[in-house]
């Protein structure tokens, strides 16, 4: 097990929170670059963060993402106390808000043995090994990242976008898994540009309000086990 730095920041503005992966990416790259120029013994170990956190509402365009999947104009966003950014995560746009936990990884994917791709796998099972303690089968999406329910049908929904950015097997961004969240701002937006797909919470699966706090310590056991990492705070 590799320990990993675990924060909860609570509610933070998602500027706030972009800045402060940023910060913490940069010093890691740094490392990473001081590295390739020392011995192994003398290379400084990656320890890495993962944040938990909430933000007001916001929604955020990925790199890849097609402005006009965002389908209001300044003025609502105003009239829904939201707020929009561009951003350098991959993925389109998806919708930030309270109920919702909102994952931040930041690790050095070799300390893993991870690819990618894997990295995402990864991820998307620590969400579905969650679901699953709640009795909810969840899946992946051929074609899509994230954690979807009932794919087979033309009820596919999904209940946790993932948009990660790595350079350097360096991770920032990550996912934001749905527990309580409003889903009406869904409607103002093509979720990760989808327009035939809906959007799920734990709330609307179980017909109840979840324990967010709970949920939050059984992801964190889940990711514990999936990545082999021990979370510390």
């Amino acid at each position: 097990m590799k320990n990993v730095k675990f924060e909860d920041l609570g509610l933070i503005e998602y500027k706030n929170a972009w800045d402060y992966q940023e910060n913490l990416f940069a010093s890691y790259l740094k490392i990473k670059a001081e590295n390739r120029d020392l011995p192994e013994n003398d290379q400084k170990e990656i320890e890495g963060n993962v944040i938990f956190c909430e933000h007001p509402n916001v929604y955020t365009l990925g790199k890849s993402g097609e402005q006009n999947n965002l389908l209001i104009n300044d003025q609502f966003l105003t009239k829904i106390q939201a707020t929009y950014f561009k951003t350098n995560r991959g993925g389109d746009i998806t919708y930030h808000g309270p109920g919702q936990i909102v994952g931040y990884p930041i690790i050095d994917l070799e300390r893993f043995n991870l690819q990618v791709k894997q990295y995402i796998a990864n991820l998307e099972e620590s969400i579905i090994l969650t679901l699953k303690e709640y009795g909810i089968e969840s899946e992946r999406l051929d074609g899509a990242t994230g954690v979807w329910l009932d794919t087979r049908t033309n009820k596919a929904r999904k209940i946790c976008a993932i948009g990660v950015k790595a350079s350097r097997f360096i991770t920032m961004h990550g996912f934001a898994f749905n527990v309580n969240t409003n889903l009406e701002y869904f409607n103002h937006i093509n979720p990760c540009g989808f327009i035939d797909k809906g959007v799920t919470s734990m709330e609307k699966e179980l017909g109840e309000k979840q324990d967010f706090e709970k949920v939050k310590d059984v992801l964190k056991g889940k990711m514990e086990q999936v990545f082999g990492m021990n979370l510390r705070k």
